[in-house]
């Protein structure tokens, strides 16, 4: 027996005893079946089958059949899909909370981000009572991974030669470039090869799987590793109607799931990345890694839209100060954990 789990076909169900029958979940993702992401969802659906011995299971619509990322988080909380992949940097104010893992602050590692995002938002009562308020239950975490530029014409070697570029920014990281003297230009990822093959910019910040994806190896010329931090509030949300109408084991099989995804999107992307960047190194592309100095600055320059996120999460009640000492906490930890122990696939 398969049911779409609105709220309401919930009640019917369980009010009808049929519990234990298998239960099938709709799963909206705005992009499509295709990439790292892709497969850390496929991955976790799997997970679920798995350790439920197929009583669980998603129907995952992708590619915004449900809805596209700008309404995923109504979509999800309204019931038009059961769960889904939220992305917060659509809703600034709603997700103010698990923005923390979007901010420009020394955070370039994807599974300690991960897994510090990850442990925040599974422990802090402020975010769990404002996506509770929401009807939004957090399952798990996903990265692009770090912020790095690629350049046509130009070299990123120091913070002072970010001075008049045309750049595709991200988020804040294209902010902080913008306050370096940059010249920012709103494009989308999948057209700056085009920008930097007509000029129209010099450099795109990107992620380093995302290069021959998109083949921007065809035209850049060099590629600066910043070492500075992440897009990472990005991850799978539920229904809170939904979640609190399933079994306790039922509960648990999803959460356990969600908390899977760290090592196995880490992995896929430690992978990826490093194939990448010696792709490049073999194409002769020039590999500049900015120093740390460099990077320091990066990260002062970052500091200003740190502020304005606090103020954004007091806005909705939730303390930012607190919340940034405990995130930075987090990442310490498994920096640490790295250190002494190397990543998970690798013990």
């Amino acid at each position: 027996m398969t049911k779409f789990l609105t709220t309401a076909a919930l009640a019917l169900v369980l009010g009808a005893g049929a519990a234990a029958a298998q239960t099938t979940l709709f799963f909206g993702e705005a992009g499509p079946n295709r990439g790292a992401r892709a497969d850390a969802i496929n991955f976790f659906a799997d997970e679920v089958e798995r350790r439920s011995d197929g009583d669980l299971t998603f129907d995952i619509q992708w590619g915004g059949a449900l809805f596209k990322a700008e309404a995923a988080r109504s979509g999800i909380a309204d019931g038009v899909a059961d769960a889904g992949t939220i992305i917060a940097v659509y809703f600034p104010q709603e997700m103010a909370g698990y923005g923390i893992a979007d901010l420009p602050i020394n955070n370039p590692d994807p599974w300690v981000g991960m897994k510090a995002t990850d442990d925040l938002m599974r422990s802090n009562e402020q975010i769990q009572q404002n996506l509770a308020d929401q009807n939004l239950v957090y399952i798990g975490t996903f990265t692009t991974s770090a912020i790095n530029v690629g350049c046509k014409g130009a070299t990123i070697a120091s913070v002072d030669d970010i001075e008049g570029l045309k750049v595709r920014g991200v988020g804040a990281y294209g902010q902080a470039f913008a306050d370096q003297g940059a010249n920012l230009v709103s494009m989308s990822i999948y057209d700056a090869y085009q920008g930097l093959d007509s000029g129209l910019i010099d450099c795109s910040q990107g992620y380093s799987y995302v290069v021959p994806a998109l083949q921007w190896q065809e035209i850049i010329d060099s590629y600066t590793i910043m070492n500075w931090g992440q897009v990472g509030a990005l991850g799978v949300f539920m229904n809170k109607d939904v979640f609190d109408g399933l079994s306790e084991e039922e509960q648990t099989w999803l959460m356990e799931a969600g908390q899977a995804i760290p090592d196995e999107l880490g992995e896929i992307l430690s992978v990826e990345n490093d194939a990448a960047v010696q792709m490049m190194r073999d194409k002769g592309i020039e590999v500049v890694e900015l120093p740390d100095a460099e990077r320091q600055k990066l990260v002062e320059a970052g500091s200003t839209y740190v502020d304005q996120w606090k103020q954004t999460a007091a806005n909705v009640g939730i303390d930012g100060e607190a919340l940034m000492t405990e995130y930075q906490s987090l990442i310490d930890q498994y920096t640490q954990e790295v250190a002494d122990q190397g990543y998970p696939w690798e013990r």
